[in-house]
């Protein structure tokens, strides 16, 4: 497992915090493991709730309607790295 970096370790705090997941340790979430589908077994419910705890907590919104969702949403790495360009441009 790799590594998580100080940002993808807040992110999984908040995923843990946000969906209730008390079996889950944020430090045990691979960051290049499937956030969907993998080990988590999240769904598109779940989703929607890490955009809204992502967007009251960074200032931004992941929007339903966006064509890069699935690319987003692929790993904690690929949302951490999302999270931290728009966190920086907000």
């Amino acid at each position: 497992m790799a590594t998580q970096t100080a940002a993808q370790h807040e992110l999984a705090e908040l995923i843990v915090t946000s969906l209730n997941l008390e079996s889950v340790q944020p430090a045990e979430i691979d960051p290049d493991a499937p956030l969907f589908g993998g080990d988590l077994g999240l769904d598109s419910i779940d989703a929607l709730e890490i955009a809204l705890a992502v967007s009251k907590r960074y200032g931004f919104q992941l929007k339903s309607d966006n064509p890069d969702n699935r690319t987003i949403f692929t790993s904690l790495r690929s949302l951490s790295d999302h999270v931290e360009q728009h966190r920086a441009a907000a």
